[in-house]
C-alpha cells in the first residue's frame, strides 16, 4: 500500500456485514460459542452487549488510541468491523479468521448468503453547511452546477453523490462510492453548525448465486483487494482529498 489510509482523514474504519437470503433463530448458545472460539485470538474482546434480544455483540474497550474492534450477530446477518485500525492487513485477518469460523458455529452454508459488503469509511469534521461544501467541491464543474448554484437555489440542502459500478462482468462484484452530509435544514436556517463528519463511504460488494461461488473468507480477500486499489486509486485522490482541502481553506 503506498498510503496509509487512517492518515487522509480524521477517522478511518473498516467494517464488513455477510447478509443472509433467510433468517433464522438467534442460538445464544452457539453465538456464545462463536465468540470464545475469536476470543482466543483476541482477547480483548471482552464486552458482551444484546440488543433487544435481537442481536448479540462483542467489543473491545477502547484501547484510549480510539481503535476498536467489534463483531455482531444477528437473526439474518454476521457484521464486524475495526475502527481506527493500526493496519488494512489487520483487519483483513480479524476478517479471515470470523468467516472462517462463522460457517461452523452458527451453521451457515453456501444456500442462505446473499451478499457480503466491505466498507471503507472516512470521516471528516466540519462545522458548516456539509451540502453546500460537497456541492462546491464534488459538483463544481458539473452540469449539475446550473440547479445547484442558479438564482432559484437560496440555500444547498442536499448534495450526496452516490455512484456505483459492476467490477465483474457478471455484476456480482460491485463498488460503491457514496459522500455523506450530516447538515440539518434547522442549521441551515439558524447558521448554527455542529461539528459533524461530511462521510466517505467505499464499499466493494459480493452477490452469491450468479455463479460458482467462493466462500466467505475468499470473497472478503478478493473484496479488499479491489477496495485497497479504487481507495487508493480513486477514492482518496478525487473525494477525500478534495474535501479536506476544501475543509482546511475554510475560516
Amino acid at each position: 500500500m503506498s498510503i496509509h489510509l487512517g492518515a487522509v482523514s480524521d477517522d478511518f474504519y473498516i467494517n464488513s456485514r455477510l447478509f443472509l437470503k433467510v433468517e433464522g433463530n438467534l442460538d445464544r448458545e452457539a453465538v456464545l460459542h462463536f465468540f470464545d472460539r475469536i476470543r482466543k485470538e483476541y482477547p480483548s474482546l471482552r464486552k458482551l452487549r444484546s440488543r433487544d434480544g435481537q442481536a448479540l455483540m462483542l467489543e473491545e474497550e477502547n484501547d484510549g488510541q480510539g481503535s476498536r474492534r467489534w463483531i455482531r450477530v444477528d437473526r439474518g446477518s454476521l457484521r464486524f468491523g475495526h475502527f481506527a485500525p493500526d493496519t488494512i492487513d489487520s483487519v483483513r485477518r480479524f476478517g479471515d479468521l470470523i468467516l472462517t469460523q462463522a460457517p461452523y458455529h452458527l451453521t451457515f452454508s453456501d444456500l442462505v448468503y446473499d451478499h457480503l459488503e466491505l466498507i471503507f469509511g472516512f470521516d471528516l469534521q466540519y462545522r458548516g453547511n456539509h451540502d453546500q461544501l460537497v456541492a462546491e467541491t464534488i459538483w463544481g464543474e458539473n452540469p449539475a452546477t446550473s440547479f445547484l448554484f442558479g438564482d432559484d437555489a437560496a440555500n444547498i440542502i442536499d448534495a450526496q453523490p452516490y455512484f456505483g459500478i459492476a467490477l465483474s462482468p457478471e455484476c456480482d462484484v460491485q463498488a460503491y462510492v457514496e459522500v455523506k452530509s450530516r447538515t440539518t435544514t434547522y442549521e441551515v436556517r439558524s447558521s448554527n453548525y455542529e461539528n459533524e463528519p461530511i462521510s466517505v463511504f467505499l464499499t466493494t460488494r459480493k452477490y452469491w448465486g450468479v455463479d460458482v461461488d467462493d466462500a466467505p473468507a475468499i470473497c472478503l480477500k478478493t473484496l479488499f483487494e479491489h477496495a485497497e486499489r479504487i481507495a487508493i486509486d480513486k477514492v482518496v485522490p478525487n473525494f477525500v482529498n478534495p474535501l479536506a482541502a476544501a475543509i482546511a481553506s475554510r475560516p
